[in-house]
């Protein structure tokens, strides 16, 4: 979904997104209970734990747990092929390093500095990527699943705000 910005040659040489430290675990993949069903048919050996009351699921990674490295992998992470999901990547794979996030009742979308290929891209591309239409997908992602919005977590670039409106068409931001 980022190829007009990120590589898969890019993504393929770092693989960031799919190793998570142990403070970063709460960045690992919200998935819907829908796609969470359809990887568990395909993917059998890929386990879920449910991720509180949200409806949402994240992957087990206790099982891929690596002490040399001191951090866990996605268990859909190929060390050769990378992502083995393919269609059923979930959405916030698809648009990371990007995350919508609530901040005070407000939706918005953050960057993660944990990419190092777009966190050192100017703000103004990774901005017009948004506005290219991203930022509508990922507000219609969350709309559809609500589950999938995450609370801010200090230390996101804010890039985008969804403008709320009344009623009567009024911008309420």
């Amino acid at each position: 979904m980022l190829r007009d910005i990120l590589t898969p040659a890019d993504c393929a040489r770092c693989r960031k997104c799919c190793t998570f430290e142990k403070y970063e675990v709460w960045e690992t993949p919200l998935i819907p209970q829908e796609l969470k069903e359809k990887i568990e048919q395909r993917f059998p050996s890929v386990h879920f734990i449910k991720k509180g009351e949200t409806g949402a699921y994240i992957f087990n990674m206790s099982e891929e747990w690596d002490d040399a490295a001191e951090c866990f992998s996605c268990p859909a992470l190929d060390p050769k092929k990378g992502c083995i999901l393919g269609e059923l990547k979930p959405f916030d794979c698809d648009t990371w390093p990007y995350r919508i996030m609530d901040m005070q009742g407000q939706l918005v979308i953050g960057l993660s500095s944990l990419c190092p290929e777009l966190y050192a891209k100017p703000l103004e591309e990774l901005v017009k990527e948004l506005e290219n239409g991203l930022a509508e997908k990922i507000y219609s992602y969350a709309e559809k699943y609500p589950q999938v919005v995450r609370p801010y977590e200090h230390g996101h670039i804010i890039l985008n705000v969804k403008v709320m409106k009344s009623e009567d068409n009024q911008t309420l931001i």
